[in-house]
């Protein structure tokens, strides 16, 4: 990523930090008024409306001007709780017995600590809780233009799912909350954060996600002694048929256009100019995990090649990061995998687990614990 790039996006970092430490004079005049209410009945919508597309055998919800949601991330966004005693009632696991999240992610924290290795823990927050806007039928939900960070975290839709990100903080967890940059990346530029058409990211919400990811490491003494690379970046509206689209109509699925950031090295023979994307390094002290959050727009199989999430965290660093993404849940397939590789994660200093937040109640697999780190 170019210099100007990178210091955009920890410009907008920075500004939600400073946004975020106002007085809360603003939410507690808010509690007293019509849109905490409102965020209850928004989510009593939301929970009608999934349940309705889930009885019909309907994966995609329509919603505004092309937008489209997908059924089960709804239905994960309004079950209520989803860990301890709730867990079982809630999760679309097969077996039971792995339908709770708090053990095995509180368990691999414990390996990686033992191991001297910092895990970030970053989920992607749901489309419609950056967009509501975008969902028919809902009420609005803070008071029309308002940009007081305050008011937009009193808003929030995933309510159970900050519930449950307090108890990882309390077991020592360290987690990315995006909302809030997302939030205020929505008020400085119209440029979607998600795709209207597919169930991942945009090009802007993974630049995004990656500068809040770097902005929450800081500089540790292990980062500052490795050799930084210099990257530039070229910029480029690719046109995809989403996921979601293709559910709404095989036939004729709509096309969208998403702006990505191409970050990487010189490469003169590219006859579009793209550079050349750092090459994933399995000797990498940083790792990358998850579900296709971390594949989009970096497989070539997901619309597009070197402006993924691992691409723009790379180029963040300067060095080549390791990845295991995986498509379909990550909750359990990454860590399963890094059991084989038999390693104990040798010679890694940070673990970034990035997957939906629907995946706390929607894995199939579910979330077993898996012994990563072996005596």
């Amino acid at each position: 990523m170019t210099r100007a790039g990178t210091c955009r996006l920890s410009a907008l970092v920075a500004l939600a930090v400073v946004l975020s430490s106002h007085s809360s004079l603003q939410a507690q005049k808010l509690s007293r008024s019509k849109f905490p209410s409102a965020v209850t009945e928004a989510r009593a919508e939301l929970r009608a409306r999934a349940a309705r597309a889930i009885a019909l055998k309907q994966q995609v919800v329509p919603g505004r001007t092309g937008w489209l949601f997908f059924a089960p991330e709804l239905r994960s966004l309004t079950v209520g709780p989803f860990w301890g005693d709730a867990a079982r009632d809630v999760t679309r696991a097969s077996n039971k017995k792995y339908a709770d999240p708090l053990a095995a992610i509180v368990d691999f924290h414990r390996q990686l600590k033992t191991a001297g290795i910092r895990l970030l823990v970053v989920p992607v927050p749901a489309k419609v809780a950056v967009y509501p806007d975008r969902f028919p039928g809902l009420p609005p939900l803070v008071p029309p233009g308002s940009t007081n960070p305050t008011a937009l975290a009193t808003r929030r839709l995933d309510t159970d799912v900050q519930a449950f990100h307090r108890l990882l903080s309390e077991q020592g967890v360290e987690v990315v909350d995006l909302l809030p940059s997302f939030d205020q990346a929505r008020q400085m530029h119209k440029t979607p954060l998600y795709c209207r058409t597919d169930t991942h990211w945009s090009g802007r919400g993974l630049a995004v996600a990656a500068a809040t990811v770097l902005d929450r490491l800081k500089n540790p003494s292990w980062l500052r002694r490795i050799p930084r690379l210099n990257t530039i970046s070229k910029s480029e509206a690719v046109s995809i048929i989403g996921d979601l689209a293709r559910m709404a109509d095989p036939l004729d699925p709509q096309r969208e256009w998403i702006d990505l950031e191409f970050p990487g090295s010189t490469n003169r023979d590219d006859p579009k100019g793209r550079p050349i994307p750092q090459p994933i390094d399995r000797k990498s002290p940083v790792l990358i995990i998850g579900d296709s959050h971390t594949l989009v727009f970096h497989d070539p199989a997901l619309h597009a090649r070197g402006a993924g999430f691992p691409d723009h965290i790379a180029a963040g660093l300067g060095f080549p990061v390791d990845l295991v993404g995986v498509r379909g849940s990550g909750a359990t397939a990454t860590r399963i995998t890094l059991l084989r590789r038999r390693d104990n994660l040798a010679g890694k200093k940070l673990v970034i687990w990035c997957f939906s937040a629907r995946e706390y109640t929607e894995s199939l697999s579910g979330w077993r614990i898996v012994p990563v780190i072996r005596d």
